[in-house]
């Protein structure tokens, strides 16, 4: 099969086509040729810029994918121009969404009010009546744009009259190039020695999705291949769902840390603590579709998936910690004088 991936060269792209590639497909990047990649020897590259996509259409139409893989459709604008340019091209697109569509990430971010939603999430549960959440934040993920949208992204995609869209929902993933850190702010602790992390009881019994990359490749590659995947929704995350407590000290047993988690009430931390989230509303979905219907499974295990996460957050540390990971963490001096109380 001829397959085009859209940015197959920044942290999970370079996964899913090498996933692509190992099932004996033949793969293409288009790419802006800023970012090297390990890719295989035999994949082909289109260079040029997602916003110039349209100026490429007779490179896709020598090309004749069957099926395009778009790792980065961002906003309305993205997705409308993805589907006009692939009409009579391709067969079907695969759009890589996310789980921030949900009701439910809304009531965690304090944005809508509404009641806590059930967990876990279904390929149906409710999605955000508010959309642009990231519009008004002074920092965005990824400098996502502020137009960001996989809500306006999935409408386009999934309504389509001329062209079948597959859409698959990731969850909070971590692995090798994670752009993130998601591990690094709790392993420089371990790393230093730390005796103790002190969590709050809110944060230490949340629940949440995530999943390992080379897992969420896999995931996306049998999206791509398989025929039901036509005009389907998928979830993907790892299997075991744990509270944030018990995933940090999973972490801490494969980096070798000798320290503890230790859960405190809301009122041993200090008055001017507050984390803006509802953590009454956990993040967590249900992955039974993709598992029945295409028969994935994870192909890493959970303790190879930290260890070789650790190992390469170890050896590139980033210069500067994302203001999106470790939020709930306390100082030294504040951790300390809790734990010399309890």
């Amino acid at each position: 099969m001829k397959i085009l991936v859209i940015g197959g060269t920044n942290f999970i792209g370079p996964a899913v086509v090498r996933q692509l590639y190992a099932m004996g497909h033949e793969v293409t990047v288009f790419h802006r040729g800023k970012t090297a990649a390990d890719l295989p020897e035999g994949i082909q590259h289109i260079l040029g810029d997602r916003s110039a996509l349209s100026q490429m259409k007779s490179e896709f139409e020598r090309l004749s994918p069957q099926v395009v893989v778009d790792m980065f459709p961002y906003t309305e604008a993205d997705a409308i121009a993805l589907m006009n340019i692939f009409q009579g091209i391709a067969e079907r697109v695969v759009a890589i969404s996310s789980m921030d569509v949900y009701r439910a990430y809304a009531v965690f971010l304090q944005i809508e009010s509404t009641p806590v939603e059930p967990v876990p999430l279904t390929e149906n549960s409710a999605l955000r009546q508010q959309l642009h959440l990231f519009r008004e934040m002074a920092e965005r993920p990824l400098n996502a744009p502020a137009d960001y949208e996989k809500i306006l992204v999935e409408r386009v995609v999934m309504n389509s009259a001329d062209l079948t869209g597959t859409i698959v929902r990731l969850p909070m993933v971590y692995g090798t190039q994670d752009p993130l850190n998601r591990l690094f702010p709790y392993l420089k602790r371990m790393d230093e020695d730390r005796p103790a992390i002190v969590l709050p009881e809110s944060i230490a019994q949340w629940r949440g999705s995530y999943g390992y990359v080379e897992n969420v490749a896999y995931a996306i590659a049998l999206a791509a291949t398989n025929e039901r995947a036509k005009g389907r929704i998928y979830h993907v995350a790892d299997a075991e769902v744990l509270t944030e407590a018990e995933r940090l000290s999973r972490v801490g047993r494969v980096a070798g840390w000798q320290g503890k988690i230790v859960t405190v009430a809301t009122e041993s931390l200090p008055t001017d603590w507050n984390l803006p989230y509802n953590t009454a509303q956990y993040w967590l979905v249900d992955t039974t579709r993709i598992r029945q219907e295409l028969g994935y499974s994870e192909v890493v295990t959970l303790e190879k998936a930290l260890k070789t996460t650790i190992d390469w957050q170890r050896s590139h540390p980033p210069t500067e910690i994302s203001p999106w990971t470790g939020k709930e963490l306390l100082d030294y001096a504040t951790e300390d004088r809790i734990l010399k109380s309890i």
